[in-house]
């Protein structure tokens, strides 16, 4: 049995929300090419490479900018063990965004010859100053966390579908573009 809709809940601001749908759409697109590389997106590195720094730069900036806006507070309705839930998400999920990133650049860097990674071709980002067990370590550790980001990533999306479609309480609409 559906309930009614509450009222909707305070909205994010238009720079969280640019921020949010712009790095998740990026983040899906880096899943998608780290995932299928190999098989059906042969020759997508150098782009899989450039999104993740552009993931990073943006993950970052909207590091900076959140600590000095809050996000709106969540519905008074909304029990502890989800709220605990999903600010250990969130917080993983920033995580993984400045760690997935990080390790596969130090992926690359750790080479005999270590090479810059080009950004869409606009200009060179050089490589880390790491050795090759350094450069290792962030290969084990960039795939392994892309499965993580790949399951924390649906979760997200599931619990969002939730809420809106089940629960049907709004909280999706705080970080839609609409108004109202």
């Amino acid at each position: 049995m559906r309930g009614p809709v509450v009222s909707a809940s305070p909205r994010y601001s238009q720079v969280a929300i640019v921020f949010h749908w712009t790095i998740a759409t990026l983040v899906a697109a880096n899943l998608a090419i780290g995932l299928l590389h190999e098989s059906l997106l042969p020759g997508t590195i150098p782009l899989h490479k450039a999104i993740g720094l552009t993931v990073l730069a943006l993950t970052a900036a909207r590091i900076v900018w959140r600590m000095g806006h809050r996000p709106p507070p969540l519905p008074a309705e909304i029990p502890g063990w989800a709220r605990g839930s999903a600010h250990a998400l969130h917080a993983t999920l920033y995580f993984l965004m400045i760690a997935m990133p990080m390790t596969g650049w130090a992926m690359g860097s750790g080479r005999d010859v270590p090479r810059p990674v080009s950004w869409f071709g606009l200009f060179d980002v050089p490589p880390l100053p790491i050795g090759k067990a350094a450069a290792g370590l962030g290969h084990e550790a960039h795939e392994i966390l892309g499965w993580v980001m790949l399951a924390l990533v649906l979760i997200h999306v599931a619990a969002a579908l939730r809420h809106h479609f089940l629960l049907r309480d709004g909280l999706l609409a705080r970080m839609s573009f609409r108004r109202g």
